[in-house]
């Protein structure tokens, strides 16, 4: 495309491009735009290398074009005639509204197309579906605060490639998830980073003499003599089954001896995966003997991982056997305050739906490991934004289909939300560029692109312009290039700003996207206009 403009001489005609899409992702009722981070990078440097341009000329499709297609035009090409307008990462977006506005030469204009499609789809797609699984599992915002409820992607494995899992993880974070298990994510991004060992690590003890020389000294007793471990958790051990009838000697030995293992390396984190051999009765068990052993040292053990069967029964019965060792355990040195406190982490398949049944059964689960729902966006695979031209050589242009959702609402538009008085946005206002903006405590005529009955009129108490200039040709990046934690708390914002029924993951509200007066009544004098008339004979 890009040769045929620069062939007909139209590569330099001025065009704006809205990128934008149609429906929201995973039956919702909103998405969290992201991807503006890469994209300013990819305006910023911009440009064919001398390898690349003798590729494309011996490609079979190119190898007829003019020498000076390469020479002169693509190896001088750059975004200096190129702005961006766009959303700020983080922020909530809705169908049809423009997360960037394009304007730029007709020919660099389209090269950015595919690029920014890429740079956008999958980073916006995976931090909504963050945010989402955030609010199943969380509640919604009102009810957040009650919750210490904890968010950790655990999707690396699982994810589309190397490049796919550090875009999961670091997206997921500005959709409100807490850590990651991608080790990457944390060393460039800064991101907390978790994790517990895997059932390989159990396994690969047998007996309890493999650790028998395991030890340990007390927590900020650096010289004092270090302490077998197996001992104090065998005494432990005995100590429990007298008092409960037996049952703790009967657990797996290589269990136990695993845990000790693990404590004697990873005391100040320890976390143990218990349902390699029994759950209830052999990995918990297991756990609190190693735990108290460790608390005597002075060290806070931090909890138990689950990763299969009912994950709502397991963690209430966990945590009641937390309650109960932290009541009877208790010595006149030892409060054994620590069994309050411990974590129930829960993975196995987690999604939405999942997380959902979970909040509304109840359970005793204090962080949620997603992983392969999460990266892959299981649920719905792809966005769907596209990239449009609506204006070129200032003049409106549109897209015809026979899907109306299809139709393309032409002209450069700036959109704009406008607030009712509980604070909540009522809906999204696309205005042509050449009209007043509207204003806070004045009527404003909003319209349903297509609908002529749907219409509203509105009385703002706020409105805020949604697009900032973000790139500006020679000047570069002129909006600082935003880092996740910045977007993680525009969203979390944006989210608890949003009214609750817009939340909802099952028959969400619908939010309002309108045009104004003006710019629906040109859509429509140009549809009559570039639509065919049918003669019927």
């Amino acid at each position: 495309m890009a040769y045929a403009y620069w062939k007909n001489d139209c590569h330099n005609d001025p065009a704006v491009f809205e990128l934008f899409y149609r429906k929201n992702p995973f039956g919702g009722e909103y998405t969290i735009f992201c991807g503006l981070d890469e994209t300013l990078k990819h305006l910023q440097n911009f440009s064919f290398s001398s390898a690349e341009l003798d590729y494309l000329r011996q490609c079979p499709a190119l190898i007829h074009c003019d020498a000076a297609f390469f020479d002169d035009y693509l190896a001088n090409l750059d975004c200096s005639q190129v702005k961006l307008y766009s959303m700020r990462q983080g922020c909530i977006a809705f169908p049809r509204i423009p997360l960037m506005t394009i304007e730029a030469p007709l020919g660099i204009g389209q090269l950015l197309e595919t690029t920014l499609l890429n740079l956008v789809n999958y980073p916006t797609l995976v931090a909504t579906n963050a945010a989402r699984m955030v609010v199943a599992a969380r509640g919604p915002p009102t009810k957040a605060k009650e919750t210490k409820i904890r968010m950790m992607e655990f999707g690396l494995r699982r994810a589309q490639g190397p490049d796919g899992g550090f875009s999961a993880s670091k997206y997921s974070i500005v959709g409100g998830f807490d850590g990651t298990s991608n080790v990457q994510a944390g060393l460039k991004l800064g991101v907390p980073i978790v994790g517990t060992h895997a059932h390989a690590f159990v396994q690969t003890f047998l007996r309890l003499d493999q650790v028998a020389e395991v030890r340990l000294r007390g927590k900020g007793d650096d010289g004092g003599e270090e302490v077998r471990l197996l001992p104090l958790v065998l005494e432990y051990r005995k100590r429990l089954d007298e008092m409960d009838d037996g049952g703790w000697s009967a657990t797996n030995d290589g269990e136990l001896a695993a845990f000790i293992a693990y404590a004697g390396s990873f005391p100040n984190t320890f976390l143990c995966l218990i349902d390699t051999y029994d759950t209830l009765k052999s990995g918990l068990c297991n756990f609190c003997l190693v735990a108290l052993v460790l608390d005597d040292l002075g060290y806070t053990p931090r909890g138990v991982r689950l990763d299969s069967g009912d994950l709502a029964y397991f963690s209430i019965e966990c945590a009641a056997q937390f309650k109960t060792l932290g009541d009877t355990m208790k010595t006149p040195t030892k409060d054994r305050s620590f069994f309050f406190g411990l974590d129930i982490v829960a993975s196995n398949d987690i999604n939405e739906s999942a997380l959902l049944s979970l909040s509304n059964d109840g359970h005793a689960i204090t962080v949620f490991g997603v992983g392969t729902n999460l990266v892959t966006c299981q649920a719905q695979p792809a966005l769907g934004c596209v990239y449009k031209l609506v204006q070129l050589n200032g003049t409106p242009r549109m897209k015809l289909s026979h899907d109306i959702e299809k139709v393309l609402i032409p002209g450069r538009k700036i959109p704009y939300r406008l607030y009712g008085k509980q604070g909540w946005p009522l809906l999204d206002l696309m205005v042509g560029v050449d009209e007043e903006p509207p204003v806070e405590g004045e009527s404003m005529l909003c319209r349903h692109p297509f609908i002529e009955q749907k219409r509203v009129s509105v009385v703002a108490t706020k409105v805020m312009e949604l697009h900032v200039l973000a790139f500006d040709g020679e000047r570069g990046i002129v909006f600082p290039v935003p880092n996740i934690f910045e977007s993680r708390q525009l969203a979390q914002d944006e989210i608890k700003n949003m009214r609750p029924d817009i939340l909802r993951a099952i028959d969400p509200g619908q939010y309002k996207v309108s045009v104004t007066d003006k710019v629906r009544r040109y859509l429509h004098q140009l549809w009559e206009s570039e639509a065919p008339v049918v003669e019927l004979c």
